[in-house]
């Protein structure tokens, strides 16, 4: 049994304590929102972010970072990005050696295209976990089958949290490419919203100009698109030559280029320009 704080009490946070609590660990929710964690405590349900799902009268709930922090195990970091450095930076006199932390959040810090991992890790240098994958927090708290990887650089870190995470519907993969996961996860929301949208706009330019097209438009027909574009998005972020290599491929650009400049995700296509030109210079291998 380990000691565990989950640092942040949103829908991701909340289903990983649950988790981590029916797992047979002790399991401490921090939040820097008083309000939420006397809700937290009241009604054992995050009825905003996770409604339906109970959290047992015996984890404990607090917006005091220094108890969260202080003679813990594993301290699980999800709070949401833009918070990600600020909240280290306030935890970081109270870690102490060997406490093992571990960032569950996905996404790029804009301004200096790093990744969360890298930000923790320059706030408290003993931070070198991620967990991440095709995950729901809704579906974790329910209990549904779902698979995820740690990353971490030192094998026997990541085989101890996979220990720690596993049970029989949440399967964990370990993995020592942090970079790649992490860009994996940041990018994936991207790719996936070029893939819809695609499929959208195809869709509506059937149905309004190939009207012979449009009477022979079946459900089956989408599926075929959906799951082409689907194919395509998977080839850009796992491609044959790595993530980073693919990612700035001519395909990519024109799938995730188009929509990035339209929703306005620059950064996410900026830092994986970053972090290839770095992994060039380095003569990496981000991923095998």
């Amino acid at each position: 049994m380990a000691d565990i704080s989950v640092i942040g009490a949103g829908s991701w946070g909340t289903a990983l304590a649950a988790l981590l609590y029916k797992n047979g660990h002790r399991v401490t929710v921090w939040s820097i929102l008083q309000e939420e964690i006397d809700m937290l405590e009241k009604e054992h349900e995050h009825k905003d972010k996770l409604p339906g799902v109970k959290l047992p009268e015996d984890m404990v709930f607090t917006a005091d970072l220094k108890g969260a922090v202080k003679g813990k195990d594993i301290l699980v970091l999800a709070v949401p990005s833009p918070f990600t450095r600020s909240t280290a930076n306030r935890m970081k006199e109270y870690v102490a050696e060997g406490q093992i932390i571990v960032n569950v959040a996905k996404g790029i810090e804009e301004k200096s295209l790093l990744t969360l991992s890298q930000i923790v890790e320059e706030e408290i240098p003993q931070a070198k976990a991620v967990l991440s994958g095709p995950s729901h927090a809704e579906e974790v708290g329910r209990g549904l089958p779902t698979t995820i990887v740690v990353g971490a650089k030192d094998k026997e870190t990541a085989e101890y949290l996979q220990n720690i995470f596993m049970n029989e519907v949440f399967r964990v993969y370990i993995s020592p490419d942090v970079l790649g996961i992490e860009l994996g996860g940041a990018l994936k929301n991207v790719v996936a919203l070029a893939a819809g949208t695609n499929v959208e706009l195809m869709e509506k330019q059937v149905r309004e100009f190939h009207p012979v097209l449009a009477a022979m438009w079946t459900e089956e027909a989408a599926h075929d698109l959906r799951t082409r574009v689907a194919d395509l998005s998977v080839r850009v972020v796992y491609g044959m030559e790595g993530l980073l290599e693919t990612a700035v491929c001519e395909e990519s650009e024109v799938l995730v280029t188009a929509i990035v400049g339209m929703i306005g995700i620059r950064p996410t296509i900026a830092a994986i320009e970053h972090h290839k030109t770095i992994a060039l210079a380095n003569k990496e291998t981000l991923v095998t």
